[in-house]
């Protein structure tokens, strides 16, 4: 077929064949400046990955330790869980901030609230205001976090969307690297400073968004919605066309957001918080939202991620040395496989992704609970050591899917006037989930010690069932068809034939209802 010809079918995306094959992030000035704000965005992971691996780190910096009074149990876990404590107390307000300022003023008030927060964890002179600082640090986080992944999935080039969407949460192992090596390599100052110097480089990321955000673009969705179209054309011209606001792309994206904006308040009636659960569609999306939200913390990464140092000692390793290098190797090998799994999102798929990543950790996971058990009955040297290589092993396996994809699948199956609150809602199961492991994990290790991951066993052949039965594949979709999934075939190929500028009553919609409608093809001439 001629390819100013624009075809539309069941499976077949409207916008693909209008995607210049010339039009490179590394050969095109607008997507390198594009490229560049997403990353300003994309560091906002960088903030959260960071917290873990510190407070890894400063539990094994005997300054930190000696300075606190040596927390242990529950006062340990509410140390961990502090942070996730203050985003949850932030999470209600992010959809108002979202959906009402717009996605670059949240973004910018977190990342501001981030500051302040470090500059007093950075000075605390007690348990108490380590413990404040640290929870102030998770509010502001909150609007950071709710803001930068729909900024990013909203802009970018729709070539690039699906990976860059799913860099944002791998690069949370480059915040965990960072924080790794950088309390590996203070531990030995013989002052305070071994643990507040890691604890300032935590507003690093905070520092650069508030100094550049507000010169990012808008969403141009948020814009459409608030009657900006205006703006929002001139945006998509000037970073997918050059400038061209009359480009099929830009013409195809513009028409389609509307059109799918215009369904949602229209059709759908997806407005407000009860239409999170009101039709089947949206009920199916929360299910799979908040059951990846809390199989992201609950498959046995919980254990690694927040307490490392009792791992090793169950296994008999308790330098602290050794203890910070690998969990500064550990970090390196996490944000290689996270970007590996991001480069293959649109390639190999999500749904592959997410079972070939499940049936790993389950299988890795038993063989490390195997050889815990061999090391606190027999004392064997070997199965401590192999104890260290199935933790690599597993979070290789956790980093296909649970690295890159939870909050990239998360908000690409939401439609736009959901967005914001959808997400919402998987960042208080997130922090949800993460407050009852940070209390239960170091209490139930200190009680039963290896016997405890045998629940984490367990818990893996649940997910496994849960996501063969409910994941929907949505690669190489456009965002808004890719939304319109949820909500039935007629309603993707009505957004889809009215973006092309297809009349609706070109679709048959009682043959599709009687599944005969798979050869009704509609063909339009764009020339």
């Amino acid at each position: 077929m001629d390819d100013s010809k624009v075809a539309t079918s069941h499976g077949v995306s409207g916008y693909s064949h209008l995607l210049n094959p010339r039009r490179k992030w590394y050969n095109n000035k607008r997507l390198i400046m594009l490229n560049f704000w997403i990353l300003l965005f994309l560091i906002t992971s960088t903030a959260s990955g960071y917290d873990g691996s510190m407070m890894n780190g400063l539990q094994s910096i005997p300054q930190w330790r000696d300075y606190f009074n040596h927390p242990s149990g529950s006062k340990l876990g509410l140390l961990n869980a502090i942070q996730h404590i203050g985003s949850l107390a932030g999470y209600p307000f992010t959809p108002f901030l979202t959906d009402g300022l717009g996605r670059r003023p949240t973004v910018f008030l977190g990342a501001l609230i981030m500051c302040l927060a470090t500059i007093l964890q950075t000075s605390a002179q007690s348990v108490g205001m380590f413990i404040g600082a640290r929870c102030l640090i998770g509010f502001g986080l909150s609007f950071t976090a709710a803001g930068t992944p729909l900024l990013v999935t909203e802009i970018s080039y729709p070539s690039y969307r699906g990976p860059l969407t799913s860099t944002y949460n791998s690069l949370w192992a480059g915040g965990s690297i960072i924080a790794a090596w950088t309390t590996f390599g203070t531990f030995k100052i013989p002052s305070t400073w071994s643990w507040r110097i890691p604890s300032a480089l935590q507003g690093l990321p905070s520092v650069l968004q508030v100094a550049l955000v507000l010169f990012a673009p808008e969403s141009p969705r948020w814009l459409i919605s608030k009657g900006r179209d205006i703006q929002a054309l001139k945006t998509l011209a000037y970073y997918h066309a050059d400038g061209d606001e009359n480009d099929a792309l830009v013409q195809y994206e513009f028409n389609e957001i509307k059109s799918a904006l215009d369904f949602d308040r229209n059709v759908a009636a997806n407005i407000g918080w009860k239409a999170l659960f009101s039709t089947p569609g949206n009920r199916k999306r929360m299910r799979i939202i908040i059951a990846i939200a809390f199989f992201s913390q609950w498959s046995g990464n919980g254990l690694v991620s927040y307490y490392l140092n009792k791992v090793f000692d169950s296994i008999g390793i308790t330098d602290p040395t050794i203890q910070l290098l690998i969990n500064g190797v550990l970090t390196i090998w996490n944000l290689a496989w996270g970007l590996l799994a991001a480069s293959l999102v649109d390639r190999v798929g999500r749904r592959p992704l997410f079972l070939i990543s499940t049936a790993g950790m389950l299988v890795f996971f038993t063989l490390q609970t195997v050889c815990s058990a061999q090391f606190a009955i027999h004392g064997s040297d070997a199965a401590a050591h192999a104890v260290i290589a199935f933790i690599f092993l597993f979070y290789a396996s956790y980093d296909l899917a649970f690295l890159p994809l939870i909050v990239s699948y998360t908000v690409e199956i939401l439609p736009f006037p959901l967005r914001a609150k959808g997400f919402t809602i998987y960042n208080i199961a997130l922090s949800l989930s993460l407050i009852f492991n940070q209390y239960v994990n170091p209490l139930a290790l200190d009680a039963i010690g290896w016997k405890y991951y045998i629940v984490y066993c367990c818990w893996l052949v649940f997910e496994l069932v849960f996501l063969y039965f409910f994941v929907v594949e949505t690669r190489n979709k456009s965002l808004e068809e890719t939304a319109a999934l949820f909500d039935g075939e007629e309603a993707a190929e009505h957004i889809k034939a009215t973006a092309l500028g297809v009349p609706t009553e070109f679709f048959d919609h009682d043959e599709k209802k009687e599944g005969s409608s798979n050869e009704n093809v509609v063909v339009i001439d764009r020339a």
